[in-house]
């Protein structure tokens, strides 16, 4: 790009204009192509500027709160950049959170406006019931709901020039709600060089998330060019990773995205080579669910286009993401990053080669560390909990200072994820601390025995966790999901014992094997341990 263009780009990002630099330079370009309509670039512009200015009427001010509760659709991305150029706080809510959790949403973020998906109604209208009082705007997308007004109606009803004195936005994204209320992760907007705010997303689930620092590192690796490349969003739009890496980051350099409306192994190989798919995200659990597909499936359709492959949020097993490298050739990189702050860990492919299994290095100017329960920082090799240290403008959790400050040791803070530093400096990762098991004073990290059970062919997933034993405190139990054509049996179960024997020492293999039909999973794709475990200890203390 250039060198004055560049510029025309930054200026227009420090008011939320990304889209409308681009729709005035290639405004018949697609930028988000959906089971649910498309928009050119120039068709996007124009909606952000109808509903801006429907908002700006209601009288919706900086920093006032607007909630979405939409699925994978090309409003989310209208909604999103109306409110980045409105100066408006916008929150997606997880439409996958049952009971009043979305209407406690809306209403502790102090949004005055709310869109919900016709696919939500039922909590829609409970969240619009709950807080009258305080929405200025009401719009049904997709359909009619009880109390709301239509989406398209009202937009379509405002000019579609840009608007006059935009202004830069943010996000606040809530945490999962897995322990306790969802709660927003806030920090004060701040942009950054790649298009995106400081108050960037969370999906607070103790799963991995994107710093600024890393959606950086990962751009410049990505070298996206609006002219060739197209990206696929294979996970909601209101989780941290899909929404910064394959919507945020592509629309920001000109680059149109493709939005799953739910994943599948094949449909994801379909609409890379329908639409030339160069970039996309996805998680560990997607990489084993694509390698188990048949040959004939995986050799049906043309992936050459596909050039950056992105994951995160999980350890992914060493022979997995070998396989998918064998598969797709060198362009599956890696990070590990926090959204709250501090110097991210990213690693390209043939980095990873030299080194299998790390999530790579963090830049040399972080202060990254692996301290032990008493805070000290262990030795070179040894095993501790991952801490990042907390940039100046530091999240917070919002209107929750008490959660806020018990998440931090000092100026550093923890995803409560554990690993090591080998000898040149490379972090590799050996799961959460909330999940280590503690077998007769040992810990036991239950991703390594995970990773060994999915070598095996009948297994089609497993979670292990640590089960109560009255001798030793808790004993490994793998939870295992067989493959379709696998009849469940006492045989395959000491089979499977009996090949992670051959890998790892008895006190990390099961000691016991329960089979399932399926297994709780975050819409990410990551299998939720905590769930998984939850029925082993119903009725006891142990904390879940």
């Amino acid at each position: 790009m250039p060198e004055d263009s560049s510029k025309d780009l930054a200026q227009a990002m420090m008011t939320g204009m990304a889209v409308a630099y681009h729709a005035a330079r290639a405004p018949m370009r697609m930028a988000v192509i959906s089971n649910f309509g498309d928009r050119t670039f120039a068709e996007l512009n124009a909606r952000a500027n109808q509903l801006a200015r429907v908002f700006r009427k209601a009288g919706l001010k900086a920093d006032d709160g607007v909630a979405m509760l939409l699925v994978n659709r090309p409003e989310f991305l209208e909604v999103y950049y109306a409110c980045m150029r409105s100066g408006l706080r916008i929150t997606p809510i997880n439409w996958h959170l049952t009971g009043d959790n979305a209407s406690y949403v809306v209403s502790n973020c102090e949004a005055k406006a709310f869109l919900a998906d016709v696919r939500c109604q039922q909590s829609a209208v409970d969240a619009l019931t709950d807080n009258s009082a305080q929405l200025k705007v009401t719009l049904a997308v997709g359909g009619e709901i009880e109390g709301f007004d239509d989406y398209d109606d009202v937009v379509c009803a405002q000019d579609e020039s840009n608007i006059e004195n935009p202004e830069i936005g943010g996000h606040m994204l809530y945490t999962s709600g897995t322990t306790g209320r969802p709660k927003g992760v806030y920090r004060k907007p701040g942009l950054t060089a790649n298009g995106t705010t400081t108050s960037s997303p969370t999906n607070g689930t103790g799963t991995t998330r994107p710093s600024s620092d890393t959606v950086t590192r990962s751009s410049q690796a990505a070298a996206w060019n609006a002219e060739t490349d197209r990206s696929l969003c294979t996970g909601p739009a209101y989780h941290a990773a899909p929404f910064a890496f394959n919507i945020v980051a592509p629309i920001a350099n000109g680059v149109g995205t493709v939005l799953m409306d739910k994943w599948d192994p094949e449909e994801t190989l379909r609409l890379i080579e329908e639409h030339d798919i160069t970039h996309t995200h996805m998680v560990a659990t997607m990489f084993h669910r694509m390698l188990a597909l048949p040959d004939a499936v995986r050799g049906k359709y043309n992936t050459e286009k596909l050039r950056f492959i992105l994951h995160g949020a999980a350890p992914c097993p060493v022979h997995v993401k070998q396989s998918m490298i064998d598969w797709f050739g060198p362009v599956v990189y890696e990070y590990y990053a926090a959204t709250e702050g501090g110097g991210g860990f990213f690693v390209e492919p043939e980095e990873w080669l030299t080194k299998p299994g790390t999530v790579g290095k963090a830049p040399p100017t972080a202060d990254n560390k692996i301290l032990d329960d008493a805070g000290n920082a262990v030795a070179q090799g040894d095993i501790g909990t991952i801490y990042f240290k907390a940039p100046a403008n530091r999240f917070e959790y919002f209107k929750d200072t008490e959660k806020t400050s018990s998440s931090y040791r000092g100026d550093y803070f923890t995803l409560g994820d554990m690993g090591y530093f080998d000898e040149d400096g490379y972090l590799f990762l050996t799961g959460r601390s909330a999940e280590t098991i503690i077998s007769g004073g040992v810990n036991i990290y239950p991703q390594e025995t995970d990773d060994v059970l999915l070598k095996h062919p009948l297994v089609a997933d497993v979670c292990t966790v640590g089960i109560p034993s009255e001798e030793w405190g808790e004993e490994v139990k793998s939870v295992v999901l067989l493959k379709d054509d696998v009849r469940k049996s006492n045989a395959v179960a000491e089979e499977l014992k009996a090949f992670v024997r051959e890998v790892l020492p008895a006190f990390k293999s099961p000691r016991t094997i329960d089979f399932v039909d399926d297994l709780p999973r975050l819409p990410s794709g990551k299998i939720q341990r905590r769930l998984v475990r939850e029925p082993y200890w119903a009725g006891r203390d142990k904390q879940i």
